[in-house]
Order: structure tokens, then C-alpha cells, then sequence
């Protein structure tokens, strides 16, 4: 009941900041799972997979919810979703390929530098300029590779890169946000597959579907669905710059007890 509990705390804190921040909560949902499925004892060889799978597949939900929220209210340039939508399916596929065949040791350092990237980012309250406009159809793919690449390779939705993207191509930053929530979408769907045919042949604990922990994803799942539109409601009305602040603040203690956790 603990551990369930556990899922369903984290699903409702990861919806929140899917609609507040525009992140599909896999920055938070990734080391809390990792730390969680080593309490509970989950082959050790695969727990960051499995949080990767699993944290991919709960944002397809969280992503629908939050996307559903930024609509009406008129947030999403879906223009620049069907164009980047194709390099996204194919890039976050075949990150999760390539993460399948790296150890937890490796996957687990890797996000650790992503985690102190993104909160210095945030600390230093670090924004890109606009400076140009949005690029052809050809361009988009080879960005939607690159940030679903990256996004299979940490089990997120791809919003730290998504945003700052968009504002430097003279995106505003609501409409940013509310597209970014779209395009979580996409990088959920073939990342979950990924990681679901990619952990299809593994030896896993009871009740995965690939690296995917199903108990894990009902739990988070349905509490970030319930939780997403109240982030998007407050994300037009709470100071989102000091609300980044604290999550980077979070972002490091997480990151440092992963680090920790490799020696």
C-alpha cells in the first residue's frame, strides 16, 4: 500500500508540472522511480529502464491531459507539431534503442548531467533570445530527432527542450509551454514503444511489459491525469520564474543523490 501510495503522490506532483511548467514530469518521475524500485528490490540491471519505460509510458497520459488544457486556451501551435512530429517518432524510437543497450551505471550518470543542466538553467534563469523564425519542414525533423533522442535517453517529455527552442524561434512563451505539452505526446508513444520492444526479452519482475512496470504507470497515470489541468490553470496565473527556481533547487538533490547513489 506504501509503495502504491508512493506512485500515486509522484503521478499527482508530475501532472502538475506538466501543465505548470510545460515538462512531462519524467525529470522528477525518472529518480523517484529509481529510487523506489530499489526499495523494492527490482533487478538492479534494469531499474533505470524500467524507470525510463515506465516514466515515457505516464507521460502519454499526462501529456494528453495537460495538451487537452493548453488547447482551450488556445496555447498550441499545431503547425509546429505536425512538422516536428515525424523526427520526434523517429529519433525517440531509436534513443530507446541505443539506451537499451547501455548499463544503468552508464544511463544513470548520463541523467545526473542532465538533471545539473537543466537546474542551472533554470537557477540562472537562463533564456534564449528570439532571434529568428521557425524553420522549414526538413530543419524541424532534424531538431524533433535531436530532442527526442535526448528525451528517450532521460524518460521526459522533452519540454526543456522543446521550450527554450521555440522562444528563440520567436514563440511566445504560453503558446511554447502549450506546444511543448503537444509534443510530449509523440515522444511518449514511440519512447514507451521503444522501451517496450527494446524489453521485450529481458528478465523482468512480475507484471512488466517490456521495461515498463505497469503498477508504477496505473499509479502515476491516473493521478497526473487528475492533476495536469489544475497546472495549466496555474501556469496563467502563479510566477512561473521563482516556481523554476524551487524545482531547480529540487532537480539538485535529486541529481546529487543519484551521483552518490554510483559510488
Amino acid at each position: 500500500m506504501t509503495i502504491w501510495l508512493s506512485y500515486v503522490a509522484l503521478g499527482a506532483f508530475a501532472g502538475v508540472l506538466a501543465g505548470l511548467l510545460g515538462v512531462g514530469g519524467g525529470l522528477v518521475i525518472v529518480p523517484v522511480l529509481t529510487f523506489i524500485f530499489t526499495a523494492q528490490h527490482l533487478p538492479e540491471a534494469h531499474i533505470l529502464h524500467l524507470a525510463l519505460g515506465t516514466s515515457l509510458a505516464s507521460i502519454m497520459f499526462t501529456s494528453v491531459s495537460s495538451l487537452r488544457a493548453h488547447h482551450r486556451r488556445g496555447a498550441v501551435e499545431w503547425t509546429v507539431v505536425r512538422r516536428i512530429s515525424a523526427g520526434i517518432l523517429v529519433g525517440t524510437f531509436a534513443g530507446s534503442w541505443v539506451a537499451s543497450q547501455l548499463s544503468t551505471r552508464f544511463l544513470k550518470g548520463f541523467f545526473v548531467v542532465f538533471l545539473y543542466y537543466v537546474a542551472a538553467q533554470m537557477l540562472l534563469n537562463i533564456k534564449p533570445k528570439a532571434q529568428r523564425q521557425l524553420p522549414g519542414l526538413t530543419a524541424m525533423s532534424g531538431v524533433g530527432g535531436i530532442i527526442g533522442g535526448v528525451s528517450s535517453l532521460v524518460g521526459i517529455g522533452g519540454g526543456t527542450m522543446t521550450v527554450p527552442f521555440l522562444v528563440w524561434c520567436n514563440v511566445a512563451i504560453p503558446r511554447a509551454i502549450g506546444t511543448s505539452s503537444a509534443v510530449g505526446f509523440p515522444i511518449a508513444l514511440a519512447g514507451a514503444a521503444g522501451y517496450l520492444v527494446n524489453g521485450w526479452s529481458a528478465d523482468l519482475p512480475q507484471y512488466s511489459l517490456g521495461f515498463v512496470y505497469l503498477p508504477a504507470l496505473a499509479g502515476i497515470s491516473v493521478a497526473s491525469i487528475m492533476t495536469a489541468p489544475l497546472g495549466a490553470k496555474l501556469a496563467h496565473s502563479l510566477p512561473i520564474d521563482l516556481l523554476k527556481r524551487f524545482f531547480a533547487l529540487l532537480l539538485l538533490v535529486m541529481g546529487t543523490k543519484m551521483l552518490l547513489s554510483l559510488f
